[in-house]
């Protein structure tokens, strides 16, 4: 399935639909953590209008998601 075409801060919203929440931000840098779920590595996002394809693959997967469970959550959007 194709990603869409997305920014960091409708990203930054959907991670915490599953339990991310801000940790804090440095610059356009945001980092996020869940402390409930072991499973869910804290990511690092960068506030930008377009986030490219090959991070926002390494996001999914760092967060533990899959293509098919990041696009559900960019629907409800």
């Amino acid at each position: 399935m194709k990603l869409p075409i997305i920014s960091g801060k409708d990203v930054i919203k959907i991670f915490e639909k599953i339990g991310y929440k801000v940790v804090r931000q440095k610059g356009s840098h945001v980092k996020l953590r869940d402390d409930k779920n072991e499973f869910h590595n804290p990511l690092t996002i960068p506030n930008h209008k377009v986030l490219k394809i090959g991070l926002l693959k390494k996001l999914i997967k760092d967060a533990n998601l899959s293509v098919e469970e990041f696009l559900f959550l960019v629907k409800d959007l």
